[in-house]
């Protein structure tokens, strides 16, 4: 398949097309964690979005290679962590495969129904597991808000151009 536009460009469309175009997509930056069998799993997400409000859902995706997968699939609650822009290094720690996500300096605590919770964040959230729905290689979780805290300040992390940044006046 071929994407035409009214100025003659063409791209074949491949993974490197929606690498590209998302690229020039600014997302926040999340961190999504959960209880395994063998202590707390987390990643970081770029993905993390609204569903609805009544009831209060969102969504996230996560690859179905990733190590959090087994425990993110079976669980019954997640929780959901949005980063402020101070936060780079711990997106980092979360994104960086093969890390010990949870050790110092990573400050967290066990949360509502055992979630992790990460400490010092713009907001979290612990949410209800209600579908793992199947996407190519990937999962799209759907998850239905249980509680949280929204209380956290600052500005808020961003992923653009393959890199964490903040928001520029």
């Amino acid at each position: 398949m071929t994407a035409t536009s009214d100025l003659g460009v063409h791209q074949l469309a491949s993974p490197d097309l929606l690498r590209s175009a998302f690229r020039h997509h600014a997302a926040g930056v999340a961190v999504i964690t959960a209880r395994g069998e063998t202590g707390p799993v987390g990643f970081t997400a770029t993905s993390l979005t609204s569903v609805s409000a009544e009831p209060p859902m969102l969504s996230f995706g996560i690859s179905g290679g990733s190590s959090c997968w087994p425990a993110v699939s079976a669980a019954d609650h997640v929780g959901i962590h949005i980063l402020g822009e101070r936060q780079r290094e711990l997106a980092a720690t979360f994104a960086r495969s093969g890390a010990d996500r949870f050790a110092a300096p990573t400050s967290w605590r066990e949360g509502p129904e055992g979630v992790p919770v990460l400490d010092d964040v713009l907001v979290w959230l612990v949410c209800r597991v209600v579908a793992l729905v199947p996407a190519a290689d990937n999962r799209i979780v759907l998850a239905e808000v249980a509680g949280g805290d929204t209380t956290g300040t600052g500005r808020p992390l961003l992923y653009h151009q393959g890199r964490f940044t903040g928001l520029r006046d």
